[in-house]
């Protein structure tokens, strides 16, 4: 059986979500804006689900907005407040290690017409909340910071963001997807107006999210149609989905110290593992970062090669984000923090979850030894001038 190491991309669906979901699949499949009985049950499911995820963030049930995935809840975000408060001023904040869901969202405003300011990181990738005040302007509207890096798993300093923002009187929106995960939330603290949320990232299932928007925050809706979601996102709901997202959310709340202390006991022995070789560093904040990721540069190797070679040995991990697998340049996250293009070619993510085990830390570490050295070379006849 392979193992699998790339939870920051996608995790398994938990048993119990399944169990969750199944009758809204099965039995309840009326549609929820509907005023017979079969909507009526499929409303309810919304409906619980809805409260179940606000207790769990510290928010209202009104407060969540169901989406078609944290990419779209970021979209709706950072495109739904800028447009909304553009009377007022048209300048964005973000952080330059954003997921390409915001980067984009954000170029797509400059086009429009926005100002557009990147904050820039450390090498450990993480924002000074120096430079936010600095950048903050009497025309910020919006400020966007991700709680956790889904590439390095470092984490930012978000309370203290939050109360600078909130001072300044701007919206804070929060790139929560990665966090949600591992660690508890709680949007007062965190002094968030607008949270994004996914549910695929903890054992959920894929296609369905959630926004966190503080009443009173003006939204432009993003997807125009029924009035559905309070007329904040239109389309009938992914009822299943949504149960489903639910009850992985309190499935991993209810386990979530536990599990994070395990996860972090086996990331930090497969760390040490990976930095004992010649050539491997490791990326990221080395402890203020997600317990399950292990992010590192390998020296002498492409990552992309890596992680065929460790496929082909049942070894499951990606070079970085899964939104950009794709492409031959190297990481944003990496470049922002200072990596040269060079070496950032060689990244490689594991991030671990419920189910990894130490037995498979051992045998990815077993399996990286052998591999590494035939990666580098060894072996191959030298060049030749033509």
């Amino acid at each position: 059986m392979a193992i699998y190491l790339d939870h920051a991309a996608t995790s398994p669906l938990r048993p119990e979500v399944l169990e969750a979901m199944l009758p809204y699949l099965t039995e309840h499949t009326g549609n929820p804006s509907s005023l017979h009985a079969a909507g009526r049950r499929a409303r309810q499911g919304i409906d619980e689900a809805r409260e179940t995820l606000a207790a769990l963030i510290g928010a209202a049930p009104r407060e969540i907005v169901f989406t078609a995935g944290g990419t779209e809840a970021d979209n709706l975000a950072l495109k739904g407040v800028a447009w909304a408060a553009s009377p007022r001023g048209k300048h964005v904040v973000i952080s330059a290690v954003e997921h390409k869901a915001v980067l984009n969202a954000a170029a797509i405003l400059e086009r429009s017409g926005f100002e557009v300011t990147t904050l820039p990181v450390d090498r450990y990738g993480r924002v000074d909340p120096a430079d936010v005040a600095e950048a903050l302007t009497d025309r910020t509207t919006l400020v966007s910071v991700m709680a956790a890096n889904n590439e390095v798993g470092t984490l930012q300093p978000i309370e203290e963001i939050g109360a600078l923002v909130r001072a300044h009187h701007a919206r804070f929106h929060v790139d929560a997807v990665q966090w949600a995960a591992h660690l508890p939330i709680d949007v007062d603290a965190w002094q968030a107006d607008l949270v994004s949320l996914s549910a695929h990232k903890l054992g959920g299932p894929k296609g369905v999210g959630a926004l966190f928007v503080r009443r009173g925050t003006q939204l432009l809706p993003q997807v125009q149609g029924g009035s559905q979601e309070r007329q904040r996102r239109a389309g009938t709901e992914n009822v299943p989905g949504i149960v489903g997202m639910a009850a992985a959310f309190a499935s991993v709340h209810a386990e979530l110290d536990q599990e994070g202390d395990r996860q972090r006991g086996l990331a930090e022995q497969l760390r040490d593992g990976l930095l004992a070789h010649e050539g491997i560093t490791l990326t990221g904040d080395p402890k203020r970062r997600l317990p399950n990721n292990v992010s590192v540069v390998v020296e002498g190797v492409e990552g992309g090669d890596l992680v065929a070679a460790l496929d082909l040995e049942g070894i499951e991990v990606s070079t970085g984000s899964a939104c950009t697998s794709g492409s031959t340049e190297p990481s944003h996250v990496l470049l922002a923090m200072g990596i040269d293009p060079h070496t950032a070619h060689g990244s490689l993510r594991m991030t671990l979850g419920r189910e990894t085990t130490a037995a498979d830390v051992a045998r990815t570490l077993d399996v990286l030894t052998d591999v590494l050295p035939r990666l580098r070379g060894a072996g191959m006849p030298a060049a030749v001038e033509a």
